[in-house]
């Protein structure tokens, strides 16, 4: 029996299609289009029209030639589509006629829509959506492929692409963008993508979905080769899940706050296809150590980017390296605290390698050997180490970017480095480099970054560079940005400097170079930053470099300059934002009609001749933010369009040092957190208050009268440095200076202030310096300055303090100066002053009231450089210990200058008034050489101890009007650094033979002038 075969209808299905017609088509000579109708058959071979079903008809379509129509249409996969539409084609009279064309098309051939099933997961995904900005609003009708973010398979209608990162990917801070509706879709992820069984690409990056974790189910959507989440918003911990997307190559999770965490890293080896991984900012820190081993089994691995992850170790040995496709890795800003391994050279395909600011340490392994490497970054680890020559001799035959800034590399820039042709970007900062840059940097001819600054070269810049193998005759044609600042540089300034054409930063600054500006360097007409300031340049300012159109910033402060700063020198300075022509020896004189072409931000011109009176040029400079004329010699008053125009923009203002005077307008126009520095001038009245708060306020040195304002504290609760002193200020100090919570630094001294120290001051934790000297200060000293635990120098000297020292005060352990002379103090010297401040330099406690015998325990004071407890009612023997201040031991050689609260150039400066020879002599710059003890004044007994010979450092010793006796010791000769040694008045005895031939023998050994007092 015969069986005719039997065929199954071909299986039909509702498809929204878009029909898409190509152009060369027989539809494509239309010009207009009436009407369209689609027909399907499921017979292939069949021509005959009544095989043919109406499914569609388009009509009235806007717009022409006909490129893509969507509708729904049955059809299986192998049916035939005719399309017949009725159209105007131009005649060769130009007459318009309607005719019939027809088409026809596979079913197979056309583009589908989206699946049903999937266009509603897609609707119940965003359902679970915030979109506030109405990013999604195309997610509407039945053609789901054409929605935004969306992608199907052209042939199934299958959904395999999901993008809908946020439209601002390059913000870099998520913290800071938060509010301004940038990170846009919140929410959550609805389960219901994992009808998308086709899905290949996701990417919900740089959205905000508020903490919520990672959805495990993602490690179900099998088909994923793409997903990107990074700095979408989600926390917690990174599921494991993600291990089964064995089809995955690329993967961001890099993180933004609160960080994502990982707490085992094994699920990373099931990655087996991937490509890219990153995890920016992702918390390995609980991280098994076996992070690396987990890392090699990706053997496709190309691109790593693990920075900022807490990653605190790293294994050192790896016995096979499988993931040698590595050509990017990225492990910058972590906390390794380890060597680099030596592994790292074996990753042969390496094209970027970044471990910047890891906290490696130990030598540079032979890195340098992989060929392939085009960018390396190691800077900002401190305590990598390496010669220069070596490593630029290295096998880096393709290197374009070095970047070794902020380690331990020393040695010399060797010759060969001009071997490295392809080099783009060297840079060296802050390094232990030292001699010079070799001639043969010239050639290389693609160099556009060349970063020398802080290190130690000491060479004078080659008069010439070589050029072979360039283009141009003249040399580093490419190089734009160009630093040698902070080192010993000498010699002077080469003329190629004038021949590089596309500079546009030229940084020598603090360096020792002498001689001549070039006036070639006018000819550097993309300069926008030129820096020569801290050299030995003399000579005057080139008139050329007023044709610098696009300078910006002009720096020679501290140089040796001289001559006149003239209109000419500005001429076509129009871009000009920062002058800064400080410290010289130059006269600024500008013509009455000059008008600057330059809008000017910063401008410093201390220490120059600017003229008798306030310059009016600056009327216009609308621009101004940091004004310095400080020491220039100006007086007079300070004109009042300045006061109402202009002060108000000021962030720094800086008129110390000239003769200017009258009342300023109260309040003081200023902007916020501003450092205001008015000290030594003539001003007068009472004190200014600042319009808004300030950080840095100067008043000292001035003519200033009346009382601090009671309310001081609430109007200026941030300032940091506040100076005051050396006025004629009345009254009481407010008990609102308690409100000053940053301050780091009060100076009230000098003035007729009167009343208690007030208890208030136990709130300023950060204060460092309190100067309140040459006052009428009464009452006792607070115990609540032992909350000052911060506090270095503490001046409550010549006023009229009673009581005794309080205990609280041993808690102040920072404490480097401690003066309380010239007060109606009592009681006994506590013995915790030689035990709780190991840093005490000066320790002076004269002409105060106080009783019994020195406690032996100052002898611990390790520091001690100035011990003066002068004019007391001390009694009995000075300690044998104290021939054991190390401080003393030995003279001091090295001048360190005694500055505390350091705040933006300012600081408080220490300073002690020594008698000497009977004279109050005060010491600032020399002080830390001072190496002084006066005990005169008491009523001490005993012999001069032996012991005190052995302070060999010591410059003056004054044991006068005290009840000592014995012999003098006749090896006080060992004191050789003696320049003031007063014995007067005591009870020494012996033969006047002995006493003139121990003198005569103490003299012979000095190197001093030096004044002895023996009555």
């Amino acid at each position: 029996m015969n069986h005719s075969p039997v065929r199954s209808a071909p299986l039909e299905v509702s498809r929204q299609i878009r029909l898409e017609f190509p152009a060369g088509g027989s539809l494509h000579e239309c010009k207009s289009l009436l009407s369209c109708a689609a027909s399907t058959t499921s017979n292939v071979s069949s021509q005959e029209s009544s095989h043919y079903k109406p499914s569609l008809t388009i009509k009235k379509l806007s717009h022409w030639p006909l490129r893509m129509v969507s509708k729904h249409i049955q059809c299986s996969a192998k049916a035939k589509i005719r399309i017949d539409c009725y159209c105007y084609s131009s005649t060769y009279d130009g007459q318009q006629q309607a005719i019939n064309k027809q088409t026809y098309f596979l079913c197979s051939e056309l583009v589908f829509g989206c699946l049903v099933a999937e266009r509603r997961a897609l609707l119940q995904f965003r359902k679970s959506l915030n979109d506030p900005e109405g990013r999604l609003s195309s997610w509407r009708g039945s053609e789901c492929c054409s929605w935004r973010g969306i992608r199907c398979d052209n042939h199934t209608g299958s959904v395999t692409f999901i993008k809908l990162h946020n439209p601002y990917p390059n913000i870099f801070s998520y913290a800071e963008f938060r509010s301004h509706d940038f990170w846009n879709l919140s929410g959550k992820i609805d389960s219901s993508l994992l009808q998308l069984k086709s899905l290949e690409q996701l990417d919900l990056s740089y959205n905000t979905f508020g903490g919520i974790p990672i959805p495990h189910f993602f490690g179900s959507l099998k088909k994923l080769r793409y997903l990107n989440l990074s700095r979408a918003g989600f926390s917690g911990t990174v599921p494991a899940q993600l291990g089964n997307l064995s089809r995955l190559q690329y993967l961001d999770l890099s993180s933004s706050f609160p960080p994502l965490v990982v707490h085992d890293f094994h699920w990373v080896s099931g990655l087996s296809s991937l490509k890219f991984l990153s995890m920016n900012s992702i918390d390995l820190s609980m991280a098994d150590t076996g992070l690396f081993q987990q890392l090699n089994k990706l053997s496709s691995l190309k691109e790593l980017d693990m920075s900022s992850c807490g990653v605190a170790g790293l294994v050192q040995k790896i016995t096979f390296i499988n993931f040698t496709s590595l050509q990017v890795m990225d492990l910058s800003l972590n906390s390794f605290n380890s060597l680099i391994p030596k592994w790292f050279a074996n990753l042969s395909s390496l094209v970027h390698l970044d471990l910047s600011n890891a906290a490696f340490y130990g030598p540079i392994p032979e890195i340098f050997r992989i060929s392939s490497l085009k960018f390396i970054d190691l800077s900002m680890n401190n305590n990598l180490t390496a010669d220069i020559s070596e490593l630029l001799g290295g096998n880096w035959r393709q290197i374009e970017n070095i970047r070794l800034a902020s380690n331990g590399v020393q040695g010399f820039i060797p010759d060969s480095i001009g071997n490295l042709t392809s080099l783009i970007e060297l840079n060296l900062f802050d390094n232990s480099i030292e001699g010079g840059i070799p001639s043969y940097m010239g050639k290389i001819c693609n160099l556009e970054s060349l970063i020398l600054e802080g290190n130690k070269l000491s060479l004078a810049l080659p008069r010439t560079l070589e050029v072979q193998g360039c283009l141009s005759n003249k040399p580093l044609q490419n190089l734009y940005y160009f630093s040698m600042s902070v080192n010993g540089i000498g010699g002077t300034l080469p003329e190629w400097l004038g021949e590089l054409q596309n500079l546009n930063v030229l940084d020598l600054s603090y360096n020792m170079i002498t001689g001549l500006i070039p006036p070639s360097l006018g000819n550097l007409s993309h300069l926008t930053q030129l820096g020569l300031d801290g050299n030995q340049l003399n000579g005057t300012l080139p008139l050329t470099l007023g044709y610098l159109s696009k300078l910006e910033f002009f720096g020679v402060s501290s140089n040796l300059l001289t001559g006149t700063v003239n209109d000419e020198h500005f001429l076509k300075l129009s871009r000009l934002k920062i002058l800064l022509i400080s410290s010289n020896s130059l006269t600024v004189k500008f013509s009455s009609s000059w008008v600057p072409p330059f809008q000017i931000r910063n401008l410093a011109m201390s220490s120059c001749q600017l003229g008798s009176q306030f310059p009016f040029w600056i009327k216009i400079q609308r621009e101004l933010q940091f004004f310095d004329i400080s020491n220039s010699s100006i007086s007079g008053k300070i004109p009042n369009w300045f006061w109402e125009d202009l002060s108000s923009n000021l962030s720094l203002l800086n008129i110390s040092f000239n003769k200017f005077e009258g009342r300023i307008p109260d309040p003081m126009k200023i902007a916020p957190f501003a450092d205001v520095d008015m000290r030594n001038n003539l001003f007068s009245g009472s004190i200014p208050m600042p319009s808004t708060q300030v950080e840095l306020l100067d008043f000292s040195c001035n003519q200033f009268s009346g009382t601090i304002p009671s309310n001081f504290g609430q109007l200026q609760p941030y300032i940091i440095h506040l100076s005051l002193a050396y006025n004629n200020l009345t009254g009481t100090i407010p008990s609102s200076i308690g409100y000053l919570q940053e301050l780091q630094i009060i100076n009230l001294s000098n003035n007729f202030l009167i009343g208690p120290i007030p208890s208030s001051l136990q709130n300023c934790s950060y204060l460092k310096a309190l100067v309140l000297q040459h006052n009428n200060l009464s009452r006792q000293i607070p115990h609540s300055l032992g909350k000052l635990v911060q506090l270095q120098t503490l001046h409550l000297s010549d006023n009229d303090l009673s009581g005794p020292i309080p205990q609280s005060l041993q808690n102040c352990t920072k404490l480097e100066t401690l003066d309380l002379g010239n007060n109606n103090l009592n009681d006994s010297i506590p013995t915790w002053l030689g035990e709780r401040f190991p840093a005490l330099r000066i320790l002076r406690l004269r002409s105060n009231k106080f009783i019994g015998q020195i406690p032996f325990q100052l002898s611990n004071l390790k520091s001690l450089q100035v011990l003066d407890l002068a004019n007391n009612h001390l009694f009995g023997t000075i300690p044998h210990s104290f021939g054991s201040f190390k401080a003393l031991n030995s003279p001091s050689k090295v001048n360190t200058y005694l500055r505390y609260g350091h705040y933006i150039g300012t600081y408080y400066e220490e300073n002690i008034s020594i008698a000497v020879n009977n004279r109050q002599q005060i010491y600032t710059k020399t002080l830390s050489l001072i190496a002084s003890i006066d005990l005169s004044g008491n009523k001490l007994s005993g012999e001069f101890p032996e012991t005190l010979t052995d302070l060999s450092g010591l410059i003056f010793l004054d044991l006068s009007n005290n009840n000592l006796t014995g012999k003098i010791p006749q090896n006080i000769n060992c004191m050789k650094e003696i320049e003031s040694f007063d014995l007067s008045n005591n009870h020494f005895f012996g033969e006047v033979a002995y006493i003139f031939y121990v003198i005569l023998m103490f003299l012979s050994n000095l190197t001093y002038q030096t004044t002895i007092f023996l009555e």
